[in-house]
């Protein structure tokens, strides 16, 4: 069943003013291209973010999960999730499924008080971590990230050594390509880009 493991690679990092989480858009199924554009990342709530690499549905469908225990969770409280908060539910989530786990690693972050992030395996282990490297291509794209990340990094820096990592990955690593998407999260915004390669 192994061979039969959808790739990808995501990356996340905490740079000067936020968090920034980038996925590629291939789908893979064994050794074929299933899909060419494929979302990755998903929006958690106005200060947070995931990026997923994995098997598509089951990323798709702990998001949606997600997203429906937190918007009860702040109804019922009146106060917004911090992303703390919403990286420990996550590990409740798939942990409660260990025994038929979303087969999923995913990178969960945003802004609190401060930039935090957080990545996670299928079985809801939790770590805190300035950048991470998930998927198919994480060991590729994480030689680049350790050679190059530095704490405090500017924006712009931050967004070019992603795509550095994320197209080294794309290069060697057959189940990860076709463009990528990046989710900015800041104290003041949330914004998201799309780069599509032929």
């Amino acid at each position: 069943m192994s061979h039969m493991n959808p790739g990808a690679t995501v990356i996340g990092l905490i740079f000067k003013d936020g968090v920034m989480l980038a996925a590629d858009k291939r789908f893979t199924y064994g050794g074929f291209i299933t899909a060419k554009n494929v979302k990755k990342t998903f929006k958690i709530s106005d200060k947070t973010g995931s990026a997923c690499a994995g098997l598509v549905s089951d990323m798709q469908e702990l998001m949606k999960e997600l997203t429906s225990l937190i918007k009860l969770k702040e109804i019922r409280s009146g106060k917004k999730t911090n992303v703390n908060a919403i990286a420990k539910l996550t590990s409740v989530v798939m942990y409660n499924r260990k025994m038929m786990p979303y087969l999923t690693q995913i990178a969960i972050g945003g802004f609190s008080k401060k930039p935090e992030l957080y990545s996670l395996d299928p079985l809801g282990s939790v770590l805190p971590d300035d950048y991470v490297s998930l998927g198919t291509g994480a060991e590729i794209a994480i030689g680049v990230l350790e050679l190059n990340y530095k704490k405090n990094m500017e924006k712009n820096d931050a967004k070019q050594l992603i795509q550095r990592s994320l197209k080294a990955a794309m290069q060697r690593d057959t189940g990860s390509g076709d463009g990528i998407d990046l989710t900015i999260i800041t104290k003041d915004e949330y914004t998201e880009e799309t780069e599509s390669f032929e």
